[in-house]
């Protein structure tokens, strides 16, 4: 099993809307921390230090498998 743990930050404006990024992906957990110290010398990311995710996913694994919708459309 093969194992990578991916590194975002997410930061939510006043007007709601929100900003994603994907700072990276490491090959151990340890490695993803080390990285958030290093984010976090940076603009923006220093202001925002609560906003940081390390999440955990096996290789060659579908993540999301119920599918999705979305409001507005109509459905068939």
């Amino acid at each position: 099993m093969n194992i990578v743990y991916l590194l975002q930050h997410s930061h939510e404006f006043d007007d709601g809307s929100e900003s994603v990024k994907v700072l990276g992906i490491y090959s151990t957990r340890k490695e993803a921390k080390a990285a958030i110290v290093r984010f976090l010398r940076l603009p923006g990311f220093c202001d925002a230090p609560k906003g940081f995710s390390v999440d955990k996913f096996e290789l060659n694994k579908d993540e999301w498998v119920e599918g999705y919708f979305t409001e507005g459309i109509d459905e068939k």
